[in-house]
């Protein structure tokens, strides 16, 4: 768990160290050659070093040991950063998007340079090097936070390839597709933010364990030819695991101690699955 939050982290830091060092290159070449794409490029940079900063003091909190305040722990804090990141996404793509409509109903007024090009180049290779360095951290820990910053990175590889070949045409006089490219952007940077946004919220309300690992737990609980039925199962999330409560049904002339003994047994056993945090069995008898 410590590594976890370690890499989490680590991310944050690196992520905010490489978005200020391209904000303030591709603000500079975006405003100087009246790019729109790069210009919408530079926000989208100025929303990481955001989502950065998210990421850096959601993993803090959230990786505060449980007291008696908080006898699950902060893991939720994950996603309430992760929901501050998802706003400040659609946020930025809804000022990109009318900007980049004004830009292509009035016409552009890009002035190619080679410096864009450069700036291109960079930003690829630096969000290349953020991207893997984040999915190989979320692979091994499936921190929400992690995968906000990797979707992150990997979109912005993505963008900055479109503003370069929007650049890139209009070095052949063709300006229209900068400001197309920039609506791209937009709605591309918003359908991230919505994405991340209803997952984080889906936690934060409470949603159910899925379907597969739910499946695993009642096969473990069937294993068990003392329960003779499973009346009822509740989960709740706490972080990226969950608090699972299971009701089971066994036969009324086991004593305490066998009962107590074998919802003792299920609890070991559901604990060892990956997305359970802890479990709780009740025993009803029949």
């Amino acid at each position: 768990m410590e590594e976890k939050y370690t890499l989490t982290k680590k991310a944050g830091i690196y992520g905010m160290i490489g978005n200020i060092f391209l904000l303030i290159f591709k603000a500079t070449i975006g405003f100087i050659s009246k790019s729109q794409a790069m210009i919408a490029d530079s926000f989208n940079s100025a929303g990481d070093i955001f989502a950065s900063l998210m990421t850096f003091i959601g993993n803090k909190i959230s990786s505060t040991p449980v007291d008696s305040d908080h006898n699950l722990g902060h893991g939720k804090a994950e996603y309430i950063f992760s929901m501050f990141i998802s706003i400040s996404m659609i946020l930025v793509a809804c000022k990109l998007l009318y900007d980049s409509v004004l830009t292509l109903i009035f016409g552009s007024q890009l002035t190619f340079s080679w410096f864009l090009i450069i700036i291109c180049i960079i930003t690829i290779l630096t969000k290349l090097y953020l991207y893997f360095y984040t999915k190989k951290a979320y692979k091994k820990h499936k921190n929400i936070l992690l995968e906000a910053n990797m979707k992150d990175h990997r979109n912005d590889c993505i963008v900055t390839t479109f503003t370069l070949a929007s650049i890139l045409f209009a070095l052949l006089g063709i300006y229209w597709i900068d400001s197309v490219v920039g609506i791209g952007i937009s709605i591309w940077i918003c359908y991230t933010g919505v994405t991340i946004f209803i997952e984080s919220y889906n936690v934060l309300m409470d949603i159910s364990i899925d379907e597969k690992t739910r499946d695993l737990i009642l096969d473990i609980c069937h294993s068990y030819k003392e329960i003779q039925k499973v009346e009822d199962m509740i989960s709740t999330p706490v972080g990226d695991r969950y608090l699972i409560f299971i009701t089971i049904c066994v036969d009324g002339n086991l004593s305490t101690f066998e009962s107590h003994n074998l919802a003792d047994s299920l609890e070991i056993n559901v604990n060892e699955l990956e997305k359970v945090y802890k479990t709780v069995v009740h025993v009803n008898p029949i």
